[in-house]
């Protein structure tokens, strides 16, 4: 019930009202978001490859419903992919670290499903040209289908983009098997949007089940399973599966969110597997950070220490 009412604040004028002018809320949203400019993810992305770890960058903004807004997005992302291309990291661009997420909603999706894949093609484009890729988070269940369109037409020309499955969603585990190809890179999620019960789970149970199901499909399969879970005991499934299917470090990765159980990143890296941290930054940061707490509700107290003025 608390992760479905946090689902639905994160939707909500009034909430995001009262958590944006709460006195200490930026503190705590620096937890999880690396800050609102592309040289505050850049100085992120550094410390964190320093470290050993993998980057994927999200410029948060969605649900964009004009064209001059998508635009400014697209431009934004040539920009960010210019600078990870520029910056050298032991010799090499920044960008051979770091890859970007892109949610269609941000590049027109919602005004017209082509506009959001021609504005796709040209971030996709900027990415190649900086040595990265692009990975297409899947957001709302009303867009899947819209974005694996767009996924599969993107990889025509673009053949290491990335696709995401959620696996509250019931058809998850159908959708991992149409995705486990050679050289497909899918990211496995459990999902962070409300959704209705007959096209999702909504018990944690059945959202893990789905989970290791979807895992099984892809570590079996011949793509390259993107294992995004916080949770010990997936992690410790995932790594079973790897030993059982013969899947060297180099084959698949973890990923997780920034701010998120870091020493577990970091120790995961130290025994040689490959570990993508998701950044997320950018000032649009209300709907992201709701939807954080609603995949976690613990942190919820953070936040209510913030609203009512205690530190």
């Amino acid at each position: 019930m608390l992760r479905q009412a946090l689902l639905a604040a994160s939707r909500s004028g009034g909430a995001r009202r009262v958590v944006e002018t709460a006195p200490f809320t930026r503190d705590v949203v620096r937890r999880f978001i690396a800050g609102e400019t592309i040289e505050d993810a850049a100085r992120v992305t550094e410390e964190l490859t320093t470290e050993g770890l993998l980057v994927t960058l999200d410029v948060l903004g969605e649900d964009t419903t004009d064209r001059e807004r998508a635009e400014a997005n697209v431009q934004h992302y040539i920009d960010l992919l210019r600078r990870l291309g520029d910056t050298r990291l032991e010799g090499a661009p920044l960008g051979t670290r770091a890859e970007v997420s892109l949610k269609l909603s941000a590049i027109g999706q919602t005004v017209d499903e082509a506009l959001a894949l021609d504005n796709a093609r040209r971030v996709s484009t900027a990415a190649r040209s900086a040595g990265t890729t692009v990975t297409l988070d899947m957001e709302d269940h009303t867009t899947v289908d819209s974005t694996l369109r767009t996924v599969h037409e993107l990889r025509r020309d673009f053949p290491d983009t990335g696709a995401v499955v959620q696996a509250y969603l019931r058809r998850a585990e159908e959708h991992c098997a149409e995705l486990a190809y050679e050289g497909s890179r899918v990211r496995l999620c459990k999902g962070a949007y409300a959704a209705p019960e007959p096209i999702a789970f909504t018990g944690k149970e059945d959202i893990d089940k789905s989970f290791v199901r979807c895992m099984k499909v892809l570590m079996a399969g011949k793509g390259y399973p993107m294992l995004a879970t916080h949770d010990p005991r997936l992690i410790d499934i995932a790594g079973a599966l790897a030993v059982l299917h013969g899947r060297d470090a180099d084959t698949f990765e973890y990923q997780m969110l920034y701010g998120v159980r870091p020493q577990e990143q970091r120790r995961l890296a130290g025994q040689g597997a490959a570990v993508r941290v998701y950044v997320a930054y950018g000032r649009e940061w209300y709907a992201y950070f709701m939807r954080r707490l609603a995949e976690r509700p613990a942190n919820l107290r953070l936040v209510m220490r913030s609203v009512t003025g205690r530190s």
